[in-house]
Protein backbone atom coordinates (compact mmCIF):
# COMPACT_ATOMS: atom_id res chain seq x y z
CA UNK A 1 0.00 0.00 0.00
CA UNK A 2 1.12 3.68 -0.78
CA UNK A 3 -1.00 5.33 1.23
CA UNK A 4 -2.40 7.66 -0.97
CA UNK A 5 -5.98 8.48 0.06
CA UNK A 6 -6.76 11.36 -2.83
CA UNK A 7 -6.35 10.92 -6.91
CA UNK A 8 -3.67 14.10 -6.08
CA UNK A 9 -2.00 11.99 -3.70
CA UNK A 10 -1.91 9.09 -5.59
CA UNK A 11 -1.00 11.46 -8.61
CA UNK A 12 1.98 12.91 -6.28
CA UNK A 13 3.21 8.89 -5.59
CA UNK A 14 3.43 8.00 -9.15
CA UNK A 15 5.29 11.29 -10.02
CA UNK A 16 8.11 9.60 -7.58
CA UNK A 17 7.74 6.18 -8.53
CA UNK A 18 8.14 6.96 -12.12
CA UNK A 19 11.58 9.41 -11.82
CA UNK A 20 12.62 6.75 -9.24
CA UNK A 21 12.31 4.27 -12.15
CA UNK A 22 14.29 6.44 -14.57
CA UNK A 23 16.90 7.40 -11.72
CA UNK A 24 17.79 3.49 -10.99
CA UNK A 25 17.40 2.17 -14.42
CA UNK A 26 20.48 5.03 -15.84
CA UNK A 27 17.74 6.44 -17.90
CA UNK A 28 18.33 3.37 -20.13
CA UNK A 29 14.46 2.17 -20.61
CA UNK A 30 11.64 3.28 -22.73
CA UNK A 31 8.22 4.72 -21.76
CA UNK A 32 6.78 1.81 -23.01
CA UNK A 33 9.15 -0.32 -20.42
CA UNK A 34 8.59 1.72 -17.90
CA UNK A 35 5.20 1.68 -18.26
CA UNK A 36 4.83 -1.98 -17.86
CA UNK A 37 7.46 -1.96 -15.07
CA UNK A 38 5.41 0.25 -12.82
CA UNK A 39 2.11 -1.15 -14.44
CA UNK A 40 0.41 2.32 -15.38
CA UNK A 41 -2.30 2.84 -17.73
CA UNK A 42 -0.48 3.73 -21.09
CA UNK A 43 -2.69 7.20 -20.80
CA UNK A 44 -1.76 7.75 -16.89
CA UNK A 45 1.93 7.44 -17.66
CA UNK A 46 1.44 10.27 -20.70
CA UNK A 47 0.56 12.51 -18.36
CA UNK A 48 3.10 11.97 -15.61
CA UNK A 49 5.65 12.25 -18.32
CA UNK A 50 4.06 15.24 -19.93
CA UNK A 51 3.80 17.09 -16.37
CA UNK A 52 7.27 15.99 -14.72
CA UNK A 53 8.65 17.68 -18.52
CA UNK A 54 6.57 21.23 -18.16
CA UNK A 55 8.33 20.74 -14.19
CA UNK A 56 11.89 19.85 -16.03
CA UNK A 57 12.39 16.84 -14.44
CA UNK A 58 12.49 14.75 -17.52
CA UNK A 59 12.82 15.23 -20.83
CA UNK A 60 12.42 12.48 -24.14
CA UNK A 61 15.02 11.65 -26.69
CA UNK A 62 14.24 8.83 -29.19
CA UNK A 63 15.43 5.26 -28.30
CA UNK A 64 18.80 4.81 -30.16
CA UNK A 65 16.74 1.95 -31.81
CA UNK A 66 13.39 1.01 -32.05
CA UNK A 67 11.66 -1.11 -34.26
CA UNK A 68 9.03 -0.20 -37.47
CA UNK A 69 6.55 2.60 -36.43
CA UNK A 70 6.38 5.27 -34.04
CA UNK A 71 9.39 6.53 -32.05
CA UNK A 72 10.00 4.79 -28.78
CA UNK A 73 10.68 7.58 -26.32
CA UNK A 74 13.37 7.31 -23.88
CA UNK A 75 12.93 9.31 -20.86
CA UNK A 76 16.38 11.04 -19.04
CA UNK A 77 17.43 13.86 -17.22
CA UNK A 78 15.91 17.21 -18.30
CA UNK A 79 18.99 19.36 -19.42
CA UNK A 80 17.38 22.33 -16.61
CA UNK A 81 17.13 19.52 -14.11
CA UNK A 82 17.82 18.86 -10.44
CA UNK A 83 21.71 17.57 -9.49
CA UNK A 84 23.31 16.58 -6.80
CA UNK A 85 26.34 17.56 -5.78
CA UNK A 86 28.33 14.57 -5.07
CA UNK A 87 31.99 14.70 -3.35
CA UNK A 88 34.56 11.86 -2.02
CA UNK A 89 37.08 13.11 0.05
CA UNK A 90 39.92 10.84 0.05
CA UNK A 91 43.20 10.91 2.92
CA UNK A 92 44.92 12.54 -0.05
CA UNK A 93 42.72 14.05 -2.25
CA UNK A 94 38.78 15.19 -2.72
CA UNK A 95 37.01 14.48 -6.22
CA UNK A 96 33.61 17.04 -6.82
CA UNK A 97 31.31 16.36 -9.24
CA UNK A 98 27.66 16.94 -10.61
CA UNK A 99 25.05 14.31 -10.76
CA UNK A 100 22.09 13.92 -12.83
CA UNK A 101 18.59 12.07 -12.63
CA UNK A 102 19.79 8.66 -14.01
CA UNK A 103 23.01 8.76 -12.45
CA UNK A 104 25.19 10.38 -15.20
CA UNK A 105 28.52 12.14 -14.01
CA UNK A 106 30.21 15.15 -14.64
CA UNK A 107 33.50 15.84 -12.68
CA UNK A 108 33.58 19.25 -11.36
CA UNK A 109 36.96 19.64 -9.50
CA UNK A 110 39.88 17.39 -7.94
CA UNK A 111 42.43 18.36 -6.06
CA UNK A 112 44.84 16.95 -3.38
CA UNK A 113 44.60 18.20 0.11
CA UNK A 114 47.14 18.58 2.96
CA UNK A 115 45.67 15.70 5.14
CA UNK A 116 44.00 18.70 7.82
CA UNK A 117 40.95 18.96 8.62
CA UNK A 118 40.88 23.00 7.09
CA UNK A 119 43.19 22.34 4.43
CA UNK A 120 40.60 19.50 3.21
CA UNK A 121 37.48 20.96 3.77
CA UNK A 122 38.21 25.02 3.50
CA UNK A 123 38.71 24.98 -0.27
CA UNK A 124 36.37 22.06 -0.91
CA UNK A 125 33.66 24.24 0.60
CA UNK A 126 34.67 27.31 -1.17
CA UNK A 127 34.22 25.25 -4.51
CA UNK A 128 31.21 23.74 -3.42
CA UNK A 129 29.22 27.28 -2.71
CA UNK A 130 30.89 28.93 -5.88
CA UNK A 131 29.30 25.85 -7.86
CA UNK A 132 25.33 26.07 -5.86
CA UNK A 133 25.65 29.52 -6.89
CA UNK A 134 26.14 28.90 -10.51
CA UNK A 135 23.82 26.10 -10.81
CA UNK A 136 20.98 27.63 -8.41
CA UNK A 137 17.93 26.07 -7.85
CA UNK A 138 19.57 22.79 -9.66
CA UNK A 139 21.00 21.98 -6.76
CA UNK A 140 19.05 19.45 -5.02
CA UNK A 141 21.89 18.95 -2.32
CA UNK A 142 25.19 17.91 -1.15
CA UNK A 143 26.18 14.72 -0.23
CA UNK A 144 30.44 14.04 1.19
CA UNK A 145 31.38 10.60 1.61
CA UNK A 146 34.45 10.53 4.22
CA UNK A 147 37.31 8.26 4.90
CA UNK A 148 36.37 7.32 8.23
CA UNK A 149 33.21 6.86 10.91
CA UNK A 150 30.82 9.79 10.81
CA UNK A 151 28.24 9.99 13.66
CA UNK A 152 25.06 11.64 13.39
CA UNK A 153 25.32 15.76 13.03
CA UNK A 154 28.50 15.15 10.58
CA UNK A 155 31.08 14.55 12.97
CA UNK A 156 33.97 12.75 11.51
CA UNK A 157 36.84 10.63 13.10
CA UNK A 158 40.04 9.62 10.78
CA UNK A 159 42.02 8.32 13.12
CA UNK A 160 45.07 7.90 10.37
CA UNK A 161 44.93 11.53 9.73
CA UNK A 162 45.06 12.22 13.10
CA UNK A 163 41.47 13.83 13.08
CA UNK A 164 39.08 13.69 16.34
CA UNK A 165 35.30 14.78 16.46
CA UNK A 166 35.53 17.24 12.75
CA UNK A 167 32.74 18.93 12.57
CA UNK A 168 32.40 18.58 8.61
CA UNK A 169 29.12 20.77 7.46
CA UNK A 170 30.92 23.52 9.96
CA UNK A 171 34.28 23.81 8.28
CA UNK A 172 32.37 23.19 4.55
CA UNK A 173 30.54 26.46 5.88
CA UNK A 174 26.94 24.63 4.15
CA UNK A 175 24.02 24.06 5.23
CA UNK A 176 22.52 20.65 5.78
CA UNK A 177 24.93 18.28 3.95
CA UNK A 178 24.27 14.63 3.75
CA UNK A 179 27.67 13.34 5.66
CA UNK A 180 28.89 10.04 5.33
CA UNK A 181 31.51 7.07 5.31
CA UNK A 182 33.02 6.58 2.24
CA UNK A 183 32.75 2.63 2.64
CA UNK A 184 28.89 3.02 3.58
CA UNK A 185 28.20 5.11 0.36
CA UNK A 186 29.74 2.79 -1.94
CA UNK A 187 27.80 -0.36 -0.43
CA UNK A 188 25.11 1.72 -1.34
CA UNK A 189 25.76 2.61 -4.76
CA UNK A 190 27.00 -1.18 -5.33
CA UNK A 191 23.52 -2.46 -4.30
CA UNK A 192 21.84 -0.06 -6.52
CA UNK A 193 24.08 0.21 -9.93
CA UNK A 194 26.53 -2.76 -8.74
CA UNK A 195 27.05 -6.28 -7.92
CA UNK A 196 25.07 -6.09 -4.91
CA UNK A 197 21.85 -5.61 -6.68
CA UNK A 198 19.09 -7.61 -5.51
CA UNK A 199 21.09 -9.04 -3.09
CA UNK A 200 19.24 -9.58 0.54
CA UNK A 201 22.23 -10.10 2.57
CA UNK A 202 25.54 -8.74 0.97
CA UNK A 203 29.02 -7.73 2.44
CA UNK A 204 30.73 -4.74 0.67
CA UNK A 205 34.56 -4.01 1.49
CA UNK A 206 36.43 -0.97 0.14
CA UNK A 207 40.35 -1.06 0.53
CA UNK A 208 42.30 2.29 -0.05
CA UNK A 209 45.21 3.39 2.42
CA UNK A 210 43.27 0.51 5.03
CA UNK A 211 40.24 -1.28 4.86
CA UNK A 212 36.62 -0.32 5.69
CA UNK A 213 33.63 -2.69 5.33
CA UNK A 214 29.67 -3.41 5.72
CA UNK A 215 26.79 -5.25 5.89
CA UNK A 216 23.95 -4.60 3.65
CA UNK A 217 20.55 -5.62 3.89
CA UNK A 218 17.71 -5.12 1.61
CA UNK A 219 19.62 -2.91 0.06
CA UNK A 220 20.55 -0.78 2.65
CA UNK A 221 24.11 -0.71 4.56
CA UNK A 222 23.63 -0.90 8.27
CA UNK A 223 24.68 2.11 10.26
CA UNK A 224 24.28 1.01 13.42
CA UNK A 225 23.42 2.69 16.56
CA UNK A 226 25.42 6.54 15.83
CA UNK A 227 25.68 6.35 12.36
CA UNK A 228 29.24 4.55 12.51
CA UNK A 229 28.77 0.92 11.58
CA UNK A 230 30.80 0.46 8.34
CA UNK A 231 33.87 -0.38 10.78
CA UNK A 232 34.69 -3.87 9.66
CA UNK A 233 38.24 -2.72 9.22
CA UNK A 234 38.41 -2.33 13.15
CA UNK A 235 38.01 -5.52 14.11
CA UNK A 236 40.68 -8.26 15.19
CA UNK A 237 40.41 -10.84 12.13
CA UNK A 238 43.65 -11.42 11.58
CA UNK A 239 45.52 -12.28 14.46
CA UNK A 240 48.01 -9.09 14.45
CA UNK A 241 48.91 -7.27 17.29
CA UNK A 242 49.91 -3.77 15.93
CA UNK A 243 48.15 -1.12 17.49
CA UNK A 244 45.89 0.98 15.10
CA UNK A 245 45.91 4.27 15.42
CA UNK A 246 41.88 3.96 16.43
CA UNK A 247 43.01 2.90 19.75
CA UNK A 248 42.29 -0.68 19.10
CA UNK A 249 44.82 -3.69 18.83
CA UNK A 250 45.21 -5.85 15.81
CA UNK A 251 42.73 -4.28 13.32
CA UNK A 252 42.12 -5.77 9.94
CA UNK A 253 42.99 -2.80 8.16
CA UNK A 254 46.25 -2.70 9.39
CA UNK A 255 47.46 -5.89 7.76
CA UNK A 256 45.15 -4.75 3.98
CA UNK A 257 45.17 -1.56 1.97
CA UNK A 258 47.71 0.86 0.82
CA UNK A 259 49.41 0.99 4.34
CA UNK A 260 49.86 -2.34 4.79
CA UNK A 261 51.42 -2.29 1.24
CA UNK A 262 54.16 -0.21 1.44
CA UNK A 263 54.83 -1.26 5.39
CA UNK A 264 55.29 -5.05 3.35
CA UNK A 265 58.30 -3.65 1.18
CA UNK A 266 59.81 -1.43 4.37
CA UNK A 267 58.49 2.07 2.59
CA UNK A 268 57.20 5.43 5.30
CA UNK A 269 53.55 5.01 5.20
CA UNK A 270 50.33 6.61 7.00
CA UNK A 271 49.01 9.91 7.25
CA UNK A 272 47.51 9.54 3.98
CA UNK A 273 50.49 10.00 2.14
CA UNK A 274 52.11 7.43 -1.00
CA UNK A 275 49.51 6.74 -2.68
CA UNK A 276 52.00 6.61 -6.24
CA UNK A 277 54.12 4.05 -4.21
CA UNK A 278 51.26 2.24 -3.04
CA UNK A 279 50.17 1.84 -6.48
CA UNK A 280 53.77 0.95 -8.16
CA UNK A 281 54.18 -1.73 -4.96
CA UNK A 282 50.56 -3.58 -6.42
CA UNK A 283 51.85 -3.39 -9.81
CA UNK A 284 55.40 -4.97 -8.89
CA UNK A 285 55.72 -6.78 -5.55
CA UNK A 286 53.43 -10.20 -5.88
CA UNK A 287 55.15 -11.07 -2.39
CA UNK A 288 53.26 -7.91 -0.81
CA UNK A 289 50.35 -8.18 -3.17
CA UNK A 290 49.94 -11.97 -2.11
CA UNK A 291 50.35 -11.10 2.26
CA UNK A 292 47.68 -7.92 1.47
CA UNK A 293 45.34 -10.69 0.03
CA UNK A 294 45.56 -13.25 2.04
CA UNK A 295 45.11 -10.98 5.34
CA UNK A 296 41.60 -10.07 3.19
CA UNK A 297 40.60 -13.54 2.68
CA UNK A 298 41.23 -14.65 6.21
CA UNK A 299 38.82 -11.55 7.31
CA UNK A 300 36.30 -12.56 4.60
CA UNK A 301 35.71 -16.20 6.31
CA UNK A 302 34.90 -14.67 9.61
CA UNK A 303 32.68 -12.62 8.58
CA UNK A 304 31.19 -15.19 6.15
CA UNK A 305 30.78 -17.27 9.58
CA UNK A 306 29.01 -14.43 11.25
CA UNK A 307 26.91 -12.99 8.71
CA UNK A 308 25.76 -15.46 5.87
CA UNK A 309 26.02 -13.08 2.97
CA UNK A 310 24.88 -13.77 -0.48
CA UNK A 311 27.61 -12.23 -2.07
CA UNK A 312 31.13 -10.25 -1.26
CA UNK A 313 32.16 -7.44 -3.23
CA UNK A 314 35.13 -5.18 -3.40
CA UNK A 315 35.66 -1.51 -4.32
CA UNK A 316 38.71 0.57 -4.84
CA UNK A 317 42.05 -1.50 -4.44
CA UNK A 318 40.27 -4.55 -3.49
CA UNK A 319 39.25 -4.92 -7.24
CA UNK A 320 43.25 -4.61 -7.89
CA UNK A 321 43.94 -7.25 -5.21
CA UNK A 322 41.51 -9.78 -6.73
CA UNK A 323 42.29 -9.54 -10.12
CA UNK A 324 45.98 -9.76 -8.84
CA UNK A 325 46.08 -12.31 -6.15
CA UNK A 326 42.49 -13.94 -6.38
CA UNK A 327 44.23 -17.82 -5.58
CA UNK A 328 45.94 -16.04 -2.71
CA UNK A 329 42.89 -15.25 -1.34
CA UNK A 330 40.61 -18.13 -1.83
CA UNK A 331 43.16 -20.10 -0.10
CA UNK A 332 43.25 -17.72 2.77
CA UNK A 333 39.79 -17.78 2.94
CA UNK A 334 38.24 -21.52 2.87
CA UNK A 335 40.13 -23.04 5.69
CA UNK A 336 38.47 -20.24 7.90
CA UNK A 337 34.97 -20.91 6.69
CA UNK A 338 32.42 -23.24 8.82
CA UNK A 339 31.44 -26.34 7.08
CA UNK A 340 28.10 -25.35 6.37
CA UNK A 341 30.03 -22.18 4.62
CA UNK A 342 32.20 -24.12 2.94
CA UNK A 343 29.82 -26.63 0.93
CA UNK A 344 28.26 -22.98 -0.87
CA UNK A 345 30.21 -20.34 0.05
CA UNK A 346 29.44 -16.78 -1.53
CA UNK A 347 30.38 -15.40 -4.24
CA UNK A 348 33.69 -13.03 -4.01
CA UNK A 349 33.95 -10.27 -6.87
CA UNK A 350 35.27 -7.08 -7.60
CA UNK A 351 33.11 -4.01 -7.72
CA UNK A 352 31.42 -3.51 -10.86
CA UNK A 353 31.81 0.89 -10.29
CA UNK A 354 35.46 0.59 -8.85
CA UNK A 355 36.68 3.75 -7.39
CA UNK A 356 33.51 5.65 -8.57
CA UNK A 357 30.96 3.88 -5.74
CA UNK A 358 31.76 6.15 -2.51
CA UNK A 359 30.59 9.25 -5.36
CA UNK A 360 28.00 7.14 -6.59
CA UNK A 361 26.51 6.81 -2.90
CA UNK A 362 27.04 9.93 -1.60
CA UNK A 363 25.04 11.21 -4.79
CA UNK A 364 22.38 8.39 -4.22
CA UNK A 365 22.42 9.78 -0.57
CA UNK A 366 20.82 13.17 -2.26
CA UNK A 367 18.49 11.55 -4.35
CA UNK A 368 16.84 9.30 -1.85
CA UNK A 369 16.19 12.50 -0.08
CA UNK A 370 14.79 14.77 -3.12
CA UNK A 371 12.76 11.37 -5.00
CA UNK A 372 9.76 12.23 -2.60
CA UNK A 373 6.52 14.32 -2.95
CA UNK A 374 7.91 16.64 -0.22
CA UNK A 375 11.18 16.98 -2.41
CA UNK A 376 8.94 17.36 -5.82
CA UNK A 377 6.95 20.00 -3.95
CA UNK A 378 9.96 21.64 -3.35
CA UNK A 379 11.36 21.81 -6.36
CA UNK A 380 7.73 23.15 -7.75
CA UNK A 381 8.46 25.72 -5.07
CA UNK A 382 11.98 26.76 -6.57
CA UNK A 383 12.00 26.28 -9.94
CA UNK A 384 10.61 29.49 -11.45
CA UNK A 385 13.13 32.51 -12.97
CA UNK A 386 16.53 30.75 -11.20
CA UNK A 387 19.43 30.17 -12.46
CA UNK A 388 19.56 27.53 -15.41
CA UNK A 389 23.06 27.11 -15.85
CA UNK A 390 24.30 23.48 -16.49
CA UNK A 391 27.50 21.68 -16.11
CA UNK A 392 29.41 21.89 -19.82
CA UNK A 393 30.24 18.32 -20.86
CA UNK A 394 32.92 19.39 -23.44
CA UNK A 395 34.74 21.25 -20.18
CA UNK A 396 34.73 17.99 -18.38
CA UNK A 397 37.84 17.66 -15.94
CA UNK A 398 38.32 14.11 -15.39
CA UNK A 399 39.29 12.40 -12.50
CA UNK A 400 43.16 12.40 -11.73
CA UNK A 401 42.37 9.44 -9.26
CA UNK A 402 41.57 5.89 -9.61
CA UNK A 403 38.49 5.26 -11.93
CA UNK A 404 38.44 8.35 -13.94
CA UNK A 405 35.90 7.88 -16.72
CA UNK A 406 32.92 9.19 -15.62
CA UNK A 407 29.60 7.11 -16.03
Amino acid sequence: MNGATTSGELRAHNRVRLLRAVHDCGAARTRSQLTRDLRLARGTASVLVAGLSEDELLHEEPAPEHARGRPTQVPGPHPRGPLALAVDVREDAWELAACELGGRVTVLDVRPHDGTPQGALGPLGEAVAAHEQRLGHRVAGVGVALAGPVRHGGLVDIPHLGWRSVNVPALLGLDMPIVGNDTAFAALAEARRGRLQGIQVGLHLHVDFDLGGVLVVDGRPLGGASGTGAEFGHMPLTGSDRPCPCGAIGCWSMDVGANALLRHVGLAHGGGRGREQAEHVLATSEEAVAANAAALGRGIAALVNAHDPEAVTLSGHGVELYERAAAALHRACEPGLMAIRRDQPPRIEGSALGWRGALLGAMESIFDAFLTPEGLDRWRESHPDQGRDTPERQNVTHSTLKGQNPI
